[in-house]
């Protein structure tokens, strides 16, 4: 049972992270109908950007403790600037193309995150070397159950991935933006005929899952400590699980994304603790190929009919 709960936890707060990453892959789907190869480097730009805002705070400052409201502010400024990064991606690399065949898109959003990833190795920018950020969630018990510690970090990164999974939806479901981009992703042609601002529209999309990209690299910086250079292969697999979440719970849906998020963050973990963590990221792929054999809408996923 101990096992059990710690497995529980650990797949609670990686499959939360998965879910806030394939948000911005699914949200911008959505809208414009292509996968943004790119969003997987906003990620790392969101973990970079939080450990240099917050080993600047604590160098100006020169606390002898970190305070409380440190980490809120960092995480802040890692949304702002990513939110600015998705902005300028979204206006410079593809609106041009909004009307270009799919492939030129395709190579496009391969190409900006090829630059990211060269732009952050720049010795003038993150470098190549790995780092470690400042702690600044404390680093003690709250509960104990059996002998399953319950972390304050853990449930700091999970209530806070939740709250924002949960604020996005009532966002999409709830409010006149999230009508209007409920509008925008049926058919954008229409959506602006009947006064929706299409343009603003896909760069608030684009703002907004950058914002939870940033979330995403933060609270990845948090839980791992050490931030590897900006071309680790590691940031690409994450990326890469995050997009079969998104696929796994149907592209395109939002709370598709979360489900699926979590679903793999649960399969990763509970395979990795009872059978063999080896093949950890075998276990992620094959559920993305058995979906994609007898559901390949995902699991929340429609199946457009188009009439001819």
């Amino acid at each position: 049972m101990d096992q059990f709960l710690q497995t529980l936890m650990g797949a609670l707060a990686i499959g939360s992270l998965y879910a806030l990453i394939a948000l911005g892959y699914t949200m911008v789907y959505g809208i414009l109908k292509f996968i943004n190869f790119a969003h997987s480097d906003v990620v790392v730009l969101g973990a970079w950007g939080s450990l240099v805002f917050a080993r600047w705070a604590e160098r100006t400052a020169g606390w002898s403790q970190t305070p409380w409201y440190l980490g809120g502010v960092v995480l802040i400024a890692a949304m702002v600037l990513c939110g600015t990064v998705g902005f300028l991606v979204e206006r410079l690399a593809y609106k041009p193309l909004r009307r270009a065949p799919r492939i030129n898109v395709l190579i496009t959003a391969i190409g900006v995150s090829l630059f990211l990833q060269n732009t952050g190795q720049l010795e003038a920018v993150f470098g190549t070397r790995p780092a470690s950020i400042p702690r600044l969630v404390g680093d003690r018990t709250i509960a104990q159950i059996g002998l399953v510690k319950i972390e304050m970090l853990d449930v700091v990164g999970l209530f806070t991935a939740l709250s924002f999974m949960l604020g996005l939806d009532w966002l999409v479901f709830r409010t006149k933006i999230g009508r209007a981009m409920r509008a925008v992703s049926f058919n954008p042609q229409t959506a602006g005929l009947m006064g929706v601002p299409v343009d603003r529209v896909i760069s608030f999309t684009f703002v907004l899952g950058s914002m939870l990209a940033a979330t995403g690299g933060f609270l990845w910086a948090l839980k791992y400590s050490q931030v590897n250079q900006p071309a680790d292969t590691g940031w690409t697999l994450l990326g890469l699980k995050a997009f079969v979440a998104a696929v796994v719970g149907g592209i395109g849906n939002v709370r598709g994304a979360m489900l699926g998020g979590l679903a793999i963050g649960l399969l990763e973990q509970f395979g990795s603790a009872y059978l063999s963590s080896s093949l950890s990221d075998v276990y992620v792929f094959s559920l993305l190929i058995v979906v994609l054999l007898f559901r390949p809408s995902g699991i929340l996923g429609s199946t457009a009919v188009e009439k001819v």
